[in-house]
């Protein structure tokens, strides 16, 4: 369970946020937040963190102010750009620059790796010894890319020793794609067609938590957790930019309480 202060508690509404149900080794942290909460208006109501959608910067400041000042950690955001890019976050915690990736990881305490989503995929990641961990912002593109791979590359821990949760993204009932995106990972691997239902004509539903974790799986990642919600058809919680076009981001957070030393 993430550690929240009483102020984050007080301002922000109790169900502002969630923390993963995964059995993460005890130094580890994660969070979700939802919509729910802070201080943006209208269409970015109500906790939106994304500068970058035309909300008023002064009201995403104040909703990062209040995310920051609940959490241990210092987040590190991340200019992404649907690729397949990933960072030490560590490298950024002083630095006066955005760095343009779609996935961050650490292997020290106080750094929280963040990625942003309103219907693509969050992943987040572990080792079974808390000694690194990731998140990675997969929306089709980059799932396609490898985002995952190069993420869990980056990590330097055999997959078999990861652990993996996928927090809200569009559901397998929502999500149309077109024949060209079923045709691409079909190309990159067979067992993806599984992933893909026929709706009307030249359209598929496709079911990105399945595509992630036909990916974990090939990597080795065999213990995978989450995957069952659907950001389109829950108006009141999530942000969804397939439902509503001009939206707010949530953000998805890990980082280390404290240090620990591979054996």
């Amino acid at each position: 369970m993430a550690t929240v202060s009483k102020t984050m508690t007080t301002i922000l509404n109790s169900a502002s946020f969630f923390t993963p149900d995964w059995p993460a080794p005890a130094n580890v942290r994660a969070l979700q937040t939802t919509r729910v909460g802070g201080v943006s208006k209208e269409t970015f109501s109500s906790f939106n963190l994304g500068d970058h959608v035309g909300d008023h910067p002064e009201w995403v400041s104040a909703n990062r102010v209040l995310l920051t000042h609940g959490i241990a950690a210092h987040p590190v955001w991340l200019e992404q750009v649907h690729g397949t890019n990933v960072i030490d976050a560590s490298a950024y915690v002083l630095a006066n620059e955005t760095p343009r990736a779609d996935a961050a990881f650490s292997r020290k305490a106080g750094v929280a790796c963040v990625v942003m989503t309103a219907d693509c995929l969050p992943v987040f990641l572990c080792d079974d010894l808390g000694t690194v961990v990731a998140v990675a912002h997969a929306g089709w593109r980059g799932l396609l890319a490898g985002v995952l791979e190069e993420t869990v590359a980056a990590m330097g821990v055999s997959g078999a020793n990861l652990l993996a949760y996928l927090g809200p993204a569009i559901g397998p009932k929502a999500f149309e794609v077109g024949e060209e995106v079923r045709s691409a990972f079909v190309a990159h691997h067979e067992e993806g067609q599984t992933a893909f239902i026929s709706s009307v004509q030249g359209k598929w539903l496709a079911d990105i938590y399945l595509l992630a974790r036909q990916r974990l799986k090939r990597m080795g990642v065999q213990r995978v957790y989450g995957g069952t919600f659907c950001t389109f058809t829950e108006p009141g919680r999530f942000f969804s930019f397939r439902r509503d076009g001009k939206t707010g981001r949530m953000a998805s957070l890990i980082w280390l309480e404290s240090d620990v030393s591979p054996p």
